[in-house]
């Protein structure tokens, strides 16, 4: 007795039984990928190069543990700052304001045009640029003023640097979430009364989210990366900076360098599994499955195309009431 799924039980006498073709491709492969990963850890472990004793000596160092603190504070400090201004700059790129559209686009030119080793030299000379911050009139008396190194010190110019040019390339991902979301989305949301603000903070970023929510993590696990850069202002707290002068006071630049890579990709594997989790969490009700049941209870193949397009109704009746 022979079944088929979605059909009636028939018995077929002398039926072939088809067994799938071999292909050895994979099996090669796979042997081939394991002799490269078995030489690489091989040579890995006994190259005296590498001196994994040093590796293990320095990777739970005091200054070492005391950049990856820094280092996480300066990501998470520019990525709320260049959150918060994408956020603003994506909205006035979509107004209907010619000016504020201009400045947006140029913020966004400007900032995506020149390195971000350069921006963080000009913050860091912003003092020697502009000796004194000051509020008055235009053009006319000064009512108060400060020096510029009390205001813009190290942390805070590295912070700047990061969190303007990081915005410039975040307001781009923004602005394609926003325009992803159906424009009937906000025009039921006018029909209702509700206002722009209200429109934007309730319908269509929640909605957005699922699009920007991807790249946002690539970027924050480049800006992870790109804290390393702050040597330019110059900030000598973080993660690279601290291995490197390990580095130079015992004249093994390699170990350091490994324990400086060891924890990179700790932290990046960390920021991957929360990327993950708002993935799925934004990416509810949007997700390939039925929402509707099939008609057929077991969860079997062979449905007639009556009830499938039945389902596909119910399914879009489903995700505009999701939506609206």
């Amino acid at each position: 007795m022979h079944t088929k799924k979605g059909t009636d039980q028939i018995q077929i006498p002398g039926r072939i039984e088809a067994r799938p073709v071999r292909k050895p491709g994979p099996i090669v492969a796979a042997v081939i990928v394991a002799i490269f990963v078995a030489m690489l850890i091989h040579g890995m472990v006994t190259n005296p190069n590498f001196d994994w004793p040093t590796v293990w000596k320095y990777l739970f160092n005091e200054h070492v543990l005391d950049g990856i603190k820094w280092t996480l504070l300066l990501t998470v400090y520019a990525m709320v700052l260049a959150t918060i201004l994408a956020i603003i700059l994506a909205v006035m790129r979509k107004s209907s304001n010619p000016v504020l559209r201009w400045v947006s686009w140029f913020f966004i030119w400007f900032f995506r045009g020149t390195p971000v080793y350069t921006q963080l030299v000009f913050w860091g000379l912003l003092s020697v640029l502009i000796p004194k911050l000051a509020i008055g009139i235009p053009f006319g008396p000064e009512f108060w003023s400060i020096d510029t190194k009390t205001v813009l010190n190290a942390t805070v110019a590295t912070v700047l640097g990061l969190g303007l040019n990081e915005a410039a390339y975040l307001s781009e991902i923004v602005r394609a979430g926003i325009e992803a979301v159906d424009p009937g989305q906000e025009e039921a949301a006018k029909a209702l009364g509700m206002p722009p603000s209200m429109i934007m903070r309730r319908i269509v970023l929640p909605q957005a989210m699922r699009i920007i929510v991807p790249p946002t993590g690539n970027e924050t696990i480049g800006m992870l990366k790109t804290t390393s850069l702050a040597l330019a202002v110059p900030f000598t707290l973080e993660l690279q900076f601290a291995t490197n002068a390990i580095a130079s006071r015992i004249y093994k630049t390699i170990p350091l360098l490994i324990v400086a890579c060891i924890w990179y990709l700790v932290i990046t594997s960390v920021l991957m599994v929360i990327q993950a989790q708002l993935e799925k969490h934004y990416g509810k009700g949007f997700d390939s499955r039925p929402l509707a049941g099939s008609g057929n209870k077991d969860g079997k193949d062979g449905e007639d195309p009556q009830t499938r397009q039945e389902t596909d109704k119910v399914n879009k009746v489903m995700m505009a009431g999701l939506n609206a």
